[in-house]
């Protein structure tokens, strides 16, 4: 359980909260590249952290976000003409670069260049590195050192297109869902070894312990924790799924060959972004594959179309408003709950509703709570963020991994093991980007049914 106040703390990100502050110490992942097609291309708005930005790719290629207003008279950037190598303003022409710098203003007499000298946009540094853009928007002159990711050193074509969707939640309760391996055996689970698949989705995750019980092993590190959901297998063996939590809202989770990086991204204290970038180890992405990210959830219903507002971009069209399309005649002879296997959609059925005690905003009340054993990452993670966050407002301190990139080249594993052996151990190459060795994600048959994907589920 929770005071109010440290999960105030927690959950609020806007411009000068402590949680805020502190993510703004690193880079972030904002918009696919995908997004932004061609030089001088439309520019797109964007939220993030409680800000309104603009972003935009310029004449030279460059990826530029500014703040929405203009700094001449508040007039929205959105609708500006991106030409020349900068964004000018709809309302008096003035022009702006990437960087901020007022280039033009058209509207002052040709010998008032010092108004122009001293105008500046506020912008944000933008990179772009295997098919998604980055942002930092914190305090340096300077930005941190970019992180090494996997999914940001591998070679761009081994690289997957991202896969995202939008959350009708606080960025901590979406994240909280990656932080729970004990809800696999429930919520994402089949009602039998051999039920027969769903119309839509993945066939459900299948436990053949009895009573379902998960040890959770949980270690914290400098750049965050990683930790083991331990099953026990009818013959006694132990099969460990490792996952791993990075500041300030980045989760690794087992379940495939290559690399991950699953980003819970604010875009304010009530939607958050949930970006899902994969990556191959050993070669490229196939352009099919690729092309189905915008259509990875068409089986149910695919994206409600978009306005210009960002907490639409990747809505799906199975939402809170139609129970997520559940099927009951799915519930009652396939999956335990009757929403589809697909993404995280199950899981925003639960995250999603958590609200308050009196409903009236969707961040949920955590006084109210009643934790045990199976929470253990989830107390861990928030204990971290809460340390972190007081130390930054208190001291100005930053987790290590801001500066110190070289945390980030780590993975998600699943192994199988034998009872006696130490799995901290045994998992140590395979947690670990540079040793070579692949994740350790194995198929264990009796798990998964014939009529299976050949391929690790995709599951917290």
């Amino acid at each position: 359980m929770l005071s109010h106040e440290d999960n105030e703390l927690l959950c609020r990100v806007g411009p000068g909260t402590p949680m805020g502050n502190l993510m703004r110490e690193y880079w972030m992942p904002a918009l696919p590249s995908r997004e932004f097609p061609e030089p001088d291309c439309l520019p797109k708005r964007m939220r993030l952290l409680g800000e309104n930005l603009v972003m935009f790719r310029d004449s030279l290629g460059r990826m530029g976000a500014l703040e929405e207003s203009c700094p001449h008279r508040g007039a929205t950037l959105y609708f500006g003409r991106n030409e020349e190598a900068g964004l000018r303003c709809p309302y008096h022409g003035w022009k702006f670069d990437v960087f901020g710098n007022c280039l033009e203003t058209p509207t002052e007499p040709p010998d008032h260049t010092n108004l122009r000298d001293h105008v500046k946009a506020r912008s944000y540094p933008c990179r772009e590195v295997n098919k998604m853009i980055w942002i930092y928007m914190g305090p340096r002159e300077t930005p941190p050192p970019f992180p090494e990711f996997p999914i940001n050193l591998i070679p761009e074509e081994n690289s997957g297109e991202p896969i995202i969707m939008m959350e009708e939640a606080n960025y901590l309760q979406n994240l909280e869902g990656d932080l729970d391996t004990s809800h696999l055996d429930w919520l994402h689970s089949r009602l039998a070894f051999d039920a027969p698949r769903p119309k839509y989705g993945n066939p459900g995750w299948w436990n053949p312990d009895p009573e379902r019980v998960t040890r959770l092993d949980v270690h914290k590190t400098n750049y965050g924790t990683f930790y083991s959901g331990i099953r026990r297998l009818p013959d006694g063996t132990l099969w460990h799924r490792i996952n791993q939590f990075i500041f300030p809202f980045h989760t690794m989770i087992s379940g495939q060959k290559g690399v991950g990086l699953r980003s819970f991204v604010p875009l304010d204290d009530h939607h958050a972004m949930l970006i899902m970038h994969s990556g191959n180890l050993d070669g490229p992405y196939s352009p099919e594959v690729n092309e189905r990210a915008d259509r990875f959830f068409d089986e149910v219903g695919g994206y409600l179309p978009r306005t210009n507002d960002p907490r639409s971009y990747y809505f799906t069209a199975a939402n809170q408003r139609n129970d997520y399309t559940r099927d009951m005649e799915a519930q009652r002879n396939s999956l335990y709950c009757g929403i589809y296997f697909v993404g995280n959609l199950q899981d925003r059925a639960m995250t999603e509703l958590m609200t308050d005690a009196r409903g009236a905003e969707p961040i949920y009340d955590r006084t109210r709570e009643h934790l045990g054993t199976s929470d253990l990452q989830v107390i861990a993670v928030r204990q971290q963020l809460i340390e972190a966050a007081e130390a930054h407002r208190d001291r100005g301190e930053v987790p290590a991994n801001v500066d110190d990139v070289s945390l980030d080249r780590i993975r998600s594993a699943e192994l199988h093991l034998d009872a006696e052996v130490d799995w901290v151990e045994a998992s140590s190459e395979y947690r670990d980007f540079d040793s070579g060795t692949e994740t350790g994600a194995d198929l264990i048959p009796f798990i998964r049914p014939g009529n299976a994907p050949s391929a690790p589920l995709r599951a917290e």
